[in-house]
């Protein structure tokens, strides 16, 4: 089979690999889509063997096949998976990460919070970008048949994180939300909150962006290079702000404003990776009687709970994607997505 290998430095190859056989409790899939998410790109830009280190993680990342977005059909399972689990032909998504399946945040299903380290496909084991994938069966995730193979791919990431960040936040349709950020996991939120109920209130930097939020449902798009979103929130909203606000970019500006522009009572999370944020306390916080969350991605079942409310409400979660690719043109896909200067990319198969 073929396999893409980041080797750091802007360079990657397409490799040949021995088919995989699964062992006893594990199954191989066919590679249908796998998606294309920002933190590839860690591993696509650092020095080989260094991106772990970007993501405050120790390990080698040298030499595994990446693509941690993997949707497929199970294509052989091995001798001790329950077959009333699952069967050959049957469509999955991946929850790419493992445990050691024992600690208690295995057994209530967060592997990748796992007391004793946990496994990473497409970043410390062998990921999607791939013609086959071999995973443990219990990662696997089954996928509507309403919805695409790129659906279940944006799903087993950044559709699926912005799903848990939504849930943490409890939004129903009496609230306002704000999301700040609108690269594909802004963009998935502004899609559910909107299917969900909520006014939504989009804002980010990009005026490209921008201009496509109302596309994914957004009430109000802000382009807060030419606007303060804080007061912009406060008028939409009649000077008393946003009941919630979601921060997907990471960027301590917009993390400080998704702060200041929560409503008395109102609750604020953070799903953008990395860098710092700088609060008054007492204002910002306490006097607001503000709930700030951090969500990291989802679990299982929250990856099925999202498939299943995704189908149900018709929406369209591959939409995301702005670029296919096929396997072969894996080269030109990374050179193009490096640039940043377009949407969300899937290799399908």
């Amino acid at each position: 089979m073929r396999g893409v290998i980041f080797k750091g430095d802007r360079v990657l190859e397409i490799q040949e690999f021995a088919d995989p056989e699964p062992g006893p409790d594990e199954v191989v899939l066919a590679m249908k889509a796998s998606g294309m998410c920002g933190s590839d790109l860690h591993f696509y830009r650092a020095p080989a063997g260094q991106a772990l280190a970007a993501f405050g993680m120790t390990g080698d990342d040298a030499g595994f096949i990446g693509g941690h977005e993997p949707c497929g059909v199970v294509a052989a399972i091995g001798t001790a998976v329950d077959p009333r689990a699952v069967r050959v032909g049957d469509r999955m998504m991946v929850h790419h990460y493992d445990g050691c399946g024992f600690c208690d945040l295995c057994r209530t299903g967060w592997p990748q919070m796992c007391e004793r380290g946990n496994v990473i496909y497409g970043a410390t084991a062998h990921g999607g970008h791939a013609d086959y994938l071999k995973v443990p069966a219990r990662t696997l995730v089954p996928l509507p048949d309403e919805l695409s193979f790129a659906a279940g791919a944006a799903i087993s990431c950044g559709t699926g994180t912005a799903y848990g960040a939504l849930t943490r936040l409890q939004v129903n349709a009496r609230d306002t939300l704000a999301v700040f950020g609108q690269g594909p996991v802004g963009q998935a939120a502004v899609q559910l909150a909107a299917a969900m109920g909520a006014e939504v209130i989009a804002v980010d930097i990009a005026a490209e962006r921008v201009a496509r939020a109302k596309e994914f449902g957004a009430a109000h798009a802000l382009d807060s290079t030419s606007v303060d979103p804080v007061e912009a929130i406060r008028e939409l909203t009649g000077g008393k702000g946003v009941t919630k606000a979601l921060d997907c970019s990471g960027a301590p500006p917009a993390r400080a404003a998704a702060v200041k522009s929560a409503a008395k009572w109102g609750s604020v999370a953070f799903v953008g990776e990395g860098s710092t944020v700088t609060l008054d306390v007492s204002p910002d916080l306490i006097r607001k009687q503000l709930t700030v969350v951090g969500s990291y991605t989802f679990s299982p079942v929250g990856q099925a709970d999202c498939a299943r409310f995704i189908a149900r409400h018709g929406v369209e979660a591959d939409r995301v994607f702005t670029d296919r690719w096929r396997l072969d043109d894996a080269v030109e896909a990374y050179t193009a997505f490096d640039k940043q200067t377009g949407g969300k990319a899937v290799i399908e198969f």
